[in-house]
């Protein structure tokens, strides 16, 4: 497995923005797939974005396409979800997590390593 910590999330008001990081150490980073998941209170845990290893291919949910964005620095192993035009329905804690797939996915049962996850909070 590989070790995961998030970063970067906060209070914001609508249409403001946040980076969030993810730091990954344990395993050959580069070779891994990230993806940010989040859980809004009550709600289940939903695939946000995700990134392959090699090319950096990315997928995202309709809900969040042309307002986030997910980059990796293999260098820094380290991952990063750019969120834009943030919306109340945005609030959730993030969570950053690991495959080891080849291609994209969004099941999160493909992801066998996760961070602790970080507070997200859009006011109106």
């Amino acid at each position: 497995q590989v070790q995961l910590v998030e970063s970067g999330g906060g209070l914001v008001q609508a249409g403001g923005s946040l980076r969030l990081s993810c730091a990954a150490s344990g395993r050959t980073f580069w070779m891994l797939a990230m993806g940010w998941f989040r859980q809004a209170p009550g709600k289940e845990r939903e695939f946000v974005a995700a990134i392959s290893w090699y090319p950096s291919s990315t997928d995202y949910v309709d809900s969040v396409k042309g307002r986030f964005t997910i980059s990796r620095d293999n260098a820094k192993n380290t991952v990063y979800l750019q969120m834009n035009s943030l919306l109340p329905e945005d609030t959730a804690v993030y969570y950053c997590a690991a495959s080891p797939r080849a291609t994209l996915t969004r099941a999160s049962a493909d992801f066998d390593s996760w961070g602790q996850g970080t507070q997200v909070t859009v006011s109106s």
